[in-house]
C-alpha cells in the first residue's frame, strides 16, 4: 500500500498522518472516489475525477484541484506493479473546529493505493430495511458519511450475502450499499434512474453505452422477482446475483453473461497509460 497526502508521499502507510481536528474525521465531511487500477494502470480515471469534482462541489467543498489528485495518482502508482488494485480518492474539509461548522483551512487531499481481489462470478443480496433518502442533501453524492451502509452491510452479511439493495421512500428499487443494481424483466435490461437517489456509477454508466439497457423507476419488489439481477461497481464490474433474499436465481444469466463480455471487451480502451 502507498499513501500521499497533500502533496508528500508517506515513508509508512500506516503512520497517524491526519489530525484529530480534521472534518472528515469528525463529521464525514468529505467525499471520495475509487477507482480500479488494472496493470499498474488505473481505470476511467477521467470520470472517476469529474464525478469527484461534482460531490465536492454538492457537498460545497470548495478549493479542490484536480490536477493535484492527478500527482497524488500518479505518484502512488509510481514503480508499483499492481496487477488488479484501488486507488482511494478522498478529500475532506480539513481542519475545523469540533462541530459542523467548517473551519477556514485547505482541503485536506489523500490518495491511496492497493491491491485488491478479483470479484466473485456471482454473489448473494438482501433487501435493506430502511430506505434511500431521495430527497437528501447527501442523494447521489458519493461522500464519507457511509455509517448507513455500515449498517447495512454487516446486517447482509450475518445473512450471507455481500450486498445489501435499498429501496428510496417511494418504494422504488434505489442502490445497493456501493453497488448500481440491474435487473431482466421479459428480456429487457433494466436500472433505477438517477431521479431514484442512486449514485450515478461510473460502472453503471459504462454499462449502459456499452450495452444497453432502460432507466426506469419502478417498486423494488419488481427487480427482486426479476428473471436476472447483476450488480456493478468498481470493484465487482459486472456481478450476477444468485439469491435475492430467500428466492435463488440463475446466475450468472444470458444477459448478465453478454453484459459482462461486453464489459470485458471494452475495458482496454479506458485504462489510462498516462495520469
Amino acid at each position: 500500500m502507498r499513501v500521499w497526502i497533500n502533496g508528500d508521499v508517506l515513508s509508512d502507510p500506516r503512520a497517524p498522518a491526519v489530525p484529530v481536528t480534521d472534518h472528515g474525521l469528525t463529521v464525514g465531511d468529505a467525499v471520495f472516489e475509487a477507482v480500479k487500477v488494472v496493470g499498474g494502470r488505473p481505470f476511467a480515471l477521467q470520470r472517476h475525477l469529474e464525478r469527484l469534482e461534482r460531490s465536492a462541489a454538492g457537498l460545497g467543498l470548495v478549493g479542490l484541484d484536480v490536477a493535484d489528485v492527478r500527482r497524488g495518482v500518479a505518484a502512488v502508482l509510481e514503480g508499483e506493479e499492481l496487477a488488479l488494485g484501488r486507488l482511494r480518492i478522498t478529500v475532506t474539509g480539513g481542519n475545523a473546529p469540533l462541530g459542523s461548522g467548517r473551519g477556514d483551512s485547505p482541503l485536506t487531499v489523500i490518495v491511496v493505493a492497493a491491491p485488491m481481489e478479483p470479484a466473485p462470478e456471482t454473489t448473494a443480496v438482501v433487501t435493506a430495511p430502511w430506505p434511500r433518502n431521495e430527497r437528501g442533501a447527501l442523494a447521489g453524492l458519493k461522500t464519507t458519511s457511509y455509517a448507513e451502509n455500515v449498517v447495512a452491510l454487516a446486517g447482509a452479511r450475518e445473512r450471507d450475502a455481500s450486498e445489501a439493495i435499498f429501496a428510496n421512500l417511494a418504494g422504488n428499487l434505489c442502490e445497493g450499499t456501493g453497488t448500481n443494481v440491474f435487473y431482466v424483466v421479459d428480456g429487457e435490461l433494466r436500472t433505477p434512474t438517477l431521479a431514484s437517489g442512486c449514485l450515478a456509477g461510473v460502472t453503471r454508466a459504462l454499462v449502459l453505452d456499452w450495452f444497453g439497457g432502460r432507466e426506469v423507476d419502478e417498486p423494488i419488489e419488481v427487480a427482486a422477482g426479476a428473471d436476472e439481477v447483476f450488480l456493478v461497481s468498481t470493484t465487482r464490474d459486472v456481478q450476477g446475483v444468485r439469491r435475492w433474499d430467500d428466492r435463488e436465481l440463475p446466475a450468472p444469466g444470458p444477459v448478465t453473461q453478454a453484459a459482462a463480455h461486453a464489459w470485458r471487451e471494452r475495458e482496454p480502451e479506458l485504462l489510462s497509460l498516462d495520469v
